[in-house]
C-alpha cells in the first residue's frame, strides 16, 4: 500500500465534510500571493491542518484553503504550500495535489514567486511557464506508483490552459511573458554562478517549488498550468542582497494583476 493512501483518503473525507463536492478548479498560491484569494465570493475557509494537509510554515504562506466563486466559477484557492527545504519528504509536499485530484478537481493552476534569470525580467512580471528543468535532486514519484508509473512530460504544462491565460492577459492589457522554470532545492538563494548556469541551460526563472506539484499532477493526468511571479532578479543581476521580505513584498504588489488575470480566465480554463 502506498504510504500516502491513508493520509490522502483522510484529507479527501475532511475536504468533502467541510466544503462538499470538489470545485472543478484549484489554484495554489506562492509566497506573498495570498491576496488573490480576496477575489473569491461567498468563500468558506479552513486551515490546512483541519483538512488533513500539512500546515505551511514559511512567511507569506498562510496555510489556508478557501472555496468560493472566482470569476463566476466555483474554485478552491490554496493559500500557500510546503517545501522540501522545510524538511518535508517529497510525498508530503505533493499531498495537496493528490488530495485535490482525488477529491475531484479537474484543472490545477499553480503560482510561485521566482527569481528572474534574464535581464528583461523585472520584479512584478508574470511568466506563463511552458516547461521546466528540475534540479532539486529528489523526485516526488520515487517509491510505489500513485498513478502512472512513467508519466509523459512532453507537454506537462497544458497548452490549452496556457492559451487561455495568454488571451485573457492580452484582453486585460497585462503583460504575460512565457518561459522555462528551473527548480532548485533551496533554501539558500542561487549564487551568481548558478544563475549564469541556469540561464545557459535555457531557464528563464528559478523556483524552489512547483516542479514537484507538476510531476504529481501529471502522474494522475490532472491538467495543470503555472504562472511564475518574478519577485527579484537572480543573484549577480543586481547589487542588492536578496531577502525573503523583498520577495514577499514584490509578490504582494504583483498579486493585484495576477488576481485580475485568474479571475478573468477562470471560466475559460474549465472549457479549455
Amino acid at each position: 500500500m502506498h504510504d500516502e493512501k491513508m493520509p490522502i483518503e483522510a484529507a479527501v473525507a475532511a475536504l468533502r465534510a467541510r466544503f462538499g463536492e470538489a470545485p472543478p478548479l484549484a489554484i495554489v498560491l506562492g509566497s506573498g500571493l495570498g491576496a488573490v484569494s480576496d477575489r473569491l465570493v461567498d468563500a468558506q475557509s479552513a486551515p490546512y491542518e483541519s483538512v488533513g494537509l500539512p500546515g505551511a510554515g514559511i512567511t507569506g504562506h498562510k496555510g489556508v484553503i478557501h472555496v468560493g466563486r472566482l470569476g463566476g466559477v466555483r474554485a478552491a484557492i490554496m493559500a500557500g504550500r510546503v517545501h522540501m527545504y522545510e524538511g518535508h519528504p517529497p510525498s508530503r509536499v505533493v499531498r495537496a495535489v493528490r488530495a485535490l485530484h482525488a477529491w475531484g478537481v479537474k484543472r490545477l493552476l499553480l503560482t510561485c514567486s521566482v527569481g528572474g534569470l534574464r535581464e528583461n525580467l523585472t520584479a512584478g512580471d508574470l511568466v506563463c511557464v511552458s516547461d521546466h528543468i528540475n534540479l532539486q535532486g529528489v523526485h516526488p514519484l520515487i517509491g510505489p506508483a500513485w498513478g502512472t508509473r512513467f508519466p509523459d512530460m512532453s507537454a506537462a504544462y497544458d497548452s490549452k490552459m496556457r492559451a487561455v491565460l495568454t488571451r485573457e492577459a492580452a484582453k486585460l492589457d497585462i503583460e504575460l511573458h512565457h518561459g522555462i522554470l528551473t527548480a532548485m532545492s533551496g533554501p539558500s538563494y542561487e549564487t551568481p554562478a548558478e544563475v549564469r548556469m541556469l540561464a545557459a541551460l535555457g531557464g528563464d526563472v528559478v523556483s524552489m517549488s512547483t516542479a514537484p506539484e507538476v510531476l504529481a499532477a501529471r502522474e494522475v493526468e490532472l491538467r495543470v498550468a503555472a504562472i511564475a511571479v518574478v519577485a527579484n532578479p537572480g543573484a549577480g543581476l543586481h547589487t542588492r542582497p536578496l531577502t525573503h521580505d523583498e520577495v514577499t513584498e514584490a509578490a504582494q504588489h504583483a498579486s493585484v494583476s495576477l488576481g485580475e488575470l485568474l479571475s478573468g480566465a477562470a471560466h475559460a480554463l474549465l472549457e479549455a
